[in-house]
């Protein structure tokens, strides 16, 4: 796999940095109307995407390469905008967002005490279950203002998925290959629980998008064989 290097990964970032700027704000006031299990589950991922990402900027400056670091910084950015953006969307519904959940602050815990290619790999569980779970509130809920919100912040993160990758794949390559392929194994446990818990703490929603626990599960863990190949392949 041909890696594209930071420089352009940065460039990307600033593209869609610049994109955004220029783009018009979705139709806040025309309101957004869905199932309270809905904006329940809502505001539990609003508050997961509203870090600073202060930890994961500075181990990312320890790392030692410009462009890598600022395009994380972009990288944040992107993620406190979905965080914005849910808020904004949450406020056309009249409803208020959370200040906390648990499974976040248990999250975060989890990332800081960890340097940064195991941060990554945590982050990555994350990014896994958001891609499944935003492109079901875009497609499950009917209501065009959440439809184009979920569309945005989805677009964002089929782009952050490989971004991460990337970087992953490079410290794997200076692993012994059975130690990554066993740490990888570790990260597919990882997300399997963490989909279980999404599962359960959001099934009345995923119920009313039409997907499902089951379904949801099954197909956040399916998504994790072409993560894994990609992070192992050292083909540069």
């Amino acid at each position: 796999m041909i890696t594209r290097g930071y420089e352009a990964w940065l460039r990307d970032f600033e593209d869609e940095r610049e994109r955004r700027a220029a783009a018009p704000e979705p139709p806040w006031e025309q309101g957004a109307r869905v199932h309270p299990a809905i904006w329940r589950s809502v505001r539990r991922f609003q508050v997961g995407e509203s870090g600073d990402g202060a930890n994961l900027i500075a181990k990312a400056d320890r790392a030692g390469d410009a462009p890598y670091a600022r395009a994380v910084r972009l990288f944040v950015a992107e993620e406190q905008n979905h965080a914005r953006l849910l808020g904004l969307l949450l406020g056309a519904g009249g409803v208020p967002p959370l200040t906390s959940h648990w499974s976040d602050t248990a999250f975060v815990r989890l990332r800081r005490l960890l340097g940064l290619r195991l941060e990554l790999l945590v982050l990555m569980v994350a990014e896994v279950v958001a891609l499944r779970y935003y492109r079901a509130l875009r497609d499950g809920t009917g209501d065009a203002l959440t439809t184009r919100v979920a569309g945005a912040i989805l677009a964002d993160e089929v782009r952050h998925v490989p971004f991460h990758c990337e970087r992953l794949r490079e410290a794997f390559a200076r692993m012994p290959r059975p130690l990554g392929r066993l740490a990888l194994l570790g990260w597919r446990a990882l997300l399997l629980a963490a989909a279980l818990v999404v599962a359960c703490d959001h099934g009345s929603a995923l119920r009313g998008f039409g997907v499902g626990r089951v379904r949801f599960v099954r197909d956040v863990t399916a998504s994790a064989g072409p993560v894994v190949r990609s992070i192992l392949d050292r083909a540069v």
